[in-house]
């Protein structure tokens, strides 16, 4: 008999200290990724290092440790694990900050599920 190869589905570390913010980044991915919820950026780290997702969602004002600082201690375990922004700050210089602050891609709220869907697949092919 065969045996049957299971996939197992990515993790996406999501850090988003809003809960509605969270719920519905869950509905638009728990389908297709394994969803891990941040309430901040402390807790992003700590989660961070025990589950070691295949990407980070990160909301950057955050109480406690905001997702800027957050990266920046990810990077020291991964410099390579892929980290979108997500944030309210959407103007021209806000983004230039945020991409030379370690982030590898990002994006403005309110969200756009199809925007969201396809930067996730740009950095998990």
């Amino acid at each position: 008999m065969e045996e049957v190869k299971k996939i197992s589905k990515p993790e996406i570390l999501i850090a988003e200290d809003d809960h509605s913010n969270y719920l519905l980044f869950e509905f638009l991915l728990k389908g297709h990724y394994k969803i891990i919820h941040a309430h901040n950026g402390r807790e992003a780290v700590d989660l961070f290092r025990s589950h070691h997702p295949q990407l980070i969602l990160m909301d950057i004002k955050m109480p406690g440790m905001d997702g800027y600082e957050a990266t920046s201690e990810i990077r020291k375990i991964s410099p390579d694990i892929p980290i979108i922004a997500i944030t309210a700050y959407a103007f021209a210089e806000d983004e230039k900050k945020i991409m030379a602050s370690g982030f590898d891609g990002y994006l403005s709220k309110p969200v756009k599920s199809h925007l969201l869907l396809v930067k996730i697949k740009e950095f998990l092919h």
